[in-house]
């Protein structure tokens, strides 16, 4: 977060000293605009898995559907993204501003685990929807963290224990 200046943005984007300020004028405005466009480039990716999808039939597409997401952001541009979005959400424990924007989104992806997860009878998919992709994202951020993928097996235990009866687990 250090490095994010309006100095560095406008060398990054070989823009001459001063652009970025125009718009953003302080730095405050700037880090709010950085989350706000990952949010929109979140969504949007959140918005063709979801779209790619369709309705889940198994969970076997729900896994390969969330291993896909998984993948696309342990790896090039969606790592780097992972890591803004992470580093940004640490800074959002101290600007309720950028923590507002932060708060999850609707988006077809989610729509689509929360329907199957209804369809399968779970008890609270919203909150269960909320807590397998907390869960997801976890598994996001310790690999982005660690190094590595995140293993078929892994997303298969999340997904089992999503559709578990009583959303306990370990029963």
């Amino acid at each position: 977060m250090r490095g994010l200046t309006h100095r560095a943005v406008d060398a990054a984007a070989g823009l001459p000293a001063g652009t970025t300020s125009a718009y953003y004028r302080t730095r405050s405005a700037l880090l709010s605009g950085l989350v706000r466009r990952l949010v929109e480039l979140d969504q949007a990716e959140l918005r063709a898995a979801g779209e790619r999808v369709g309705e889940l039939r198994s969970a076997a597409e729900l896994a390969d559907a969330v291993a896909a997401l998984v993948a696309a952001r342990l790896a090039g541009e969606g790592r780097r993204r992972s890591l803004a979005r992470y580093a940004c959400t640490v800074e959002s424990v101290r600007d309720p501003e950028l923590r507002e924007i932060l708060v999850p989104r609707e988006n077809p992806g989610r729509d689509a685990v929360r329907r199957f997860l209804a369809a399968r009878g779970v008890q609270d998919p919203e909150g269960r929807t909320l807590a397998l992709l907390a869960c997801v994202d976890g598994l996001v951020f310790d690999r982005v963290v660690r190094g590595g993928g995140v293993s078929a097996e892994e997303v298969e235990g999340l997904v089992v224990a999503a559709l578990r009866p009583g959303g306990v687990i370990g029963r």
